[in-house]
C-alpha cells in the first residue's frame, strides 16, 4: 500500500466517522470509518518504514569491484 492510498483511506474514514449523517440498514457507517482510518494509518506506518529502509541501502559503487591486482 502507497502513502497516497494510506492517506486516501484516512480521508474517506475520517469523512464517514464525522461528517456523514445517513443511516443504511446493517451497516454503521462510523465504525467503518474508524475501521478505514486505523487501516490507513497503519499502511502509512507501513509505507513510511519501507522508505525509510530503502533510503539506507548504499548503491554498488560505479563500474563495479575493482580488478583483483588492486
Amino acid at each position: 500500500m502507497t502513502i497516497g492510498t494510506s492517506l486516501f483511506l484516512i480521508a474517506v474514514g475520517a469523512i464517514l466517522k464525522f461528517a456523514v449523517t445517513a443511516s443504511v440498514a446493517g451497516v454503521d457507517l462510523q465504525t467503518v470509518g474508524v475501521i478505514l482510518m486505523v487501516v490507513g494509518v497503519i499502511g502509512l506506518v507501513i509505507g513510511l518504514l519501507l522508505m525509510m529502509n530503502a533510503s539506507r541501502r548504499t548503491p554498488p559503487p560505479p563500474g563495479g569491484a575493482p580488478p583483483a591486482g588492486y
